[in-house]
């Protein structure tokens, strides 16, 4: 599947100026210049897509407990902003259908990681993904859907077959190609600071891009960049762009 992938992606929207998956950081991504921004998605207890990247609320709300154990109407009174900085404080946990809109209006894209808590694999991508299936705009390219979850990106493979399929790893199997061929994968999203030429180079072997995470400084990105690889998440889409190029923007 061809993919128009930026070499600069706005992680967690753009996680070092705003809290990280909310509406703000979305929106600090886009004013940044970041064509296109990665979102961590989980569902609530009662089955609701939220933006959120860890298993309990404890690090990015001001509530406490796992996610998983909650029902949105009590994660949507929670403070998603004040821990990050007062400023923020009226940001709440975003819903993945807000998210969808926010990237209308803000004309970017997303990569959309679908991070289950536990033993809900499945149940995370599989909702998840109808209901972006039902919003996205049809006039719009398709998000990319990553996992470090086999399961949850071999549900995406049955809800959504035509959209990308990013395949995320810390540790790389040693049959990680193979399981990339099983999942349909478009792209390998990897570790940067694990990686070497030789790494990178076995990657793109297989006819994907690679996507690195997490890249905030510049002379890092360029030995990347150097490697092959096609784009970098980062928590700082303009300092790195200019850090790169010396100009405004990010391309």
């Amino acid at each position: 599947m061809s993919l128009s992938i930026p070499r600069l992606i706005g992680h967690r929207g753009a996680a070092r100026h705003a809290p990280e998956n909310t509406l703000a950081g979305m929106r600090t991504g886009a004013l940044q210049g970041a064509l296109w921004v990665e979102l961590d998605v989980k569902i609530t207890r009662d089955g609701v897509p939220i933006l959120m990247h860890d298993d309990d609320l404890d690090r990015t709300t001001n509530g406490r407990g796992p996610v998983a154990a909650m029902d949105f109407a009590d994660i949507r009174r929670l403070d998603a902003g004040s821990w990050f900085d007062p400023a923020f404080r009226s940001e709440r946990v975003p819903t993945l259908a807000e998210a969808i809109e926010a990237a209308r209006l803000l004309d970017i894209n997303l990569n959309l990681e679908i991070k289950p808590c536990p033993g809900r694999d499945e149940q995370t991508a599989g909702i998840a993904l109808s209901l972006a299936l039902n919003l996205w705009p049809a006039d719009r390219p398709p998000p990319l859907i990553s996992s470090f979850s086999i399961e949850s990106l071999s549900m995406a493979r049955v809800v959504a077959p035509h959209w990308p399929r990013g395949y995320l790893m810390d540790e790389e199997p040693s049959d990680w190609a193979d399981i990339a061929d099983r999942l349909g994968a478009t792209t390998i999203n990897i570790d940067a600071k694990k990686q070497s030429a030789d790494s990178i180079r076995a990657f793109r072997a297989t006819g994907r891009p690679v996507l690195a995470y997490t890249v905030n400084d510049p002379d890092q990105a360029r030995q990347l960049f150097q490697w092959g690889v096609a784009g970098v998440f980062t928590d700082t889409p303009k300092g790195l762009y200019d850090g790169l190029t010396g100009k405004t923007g990010v391309a």
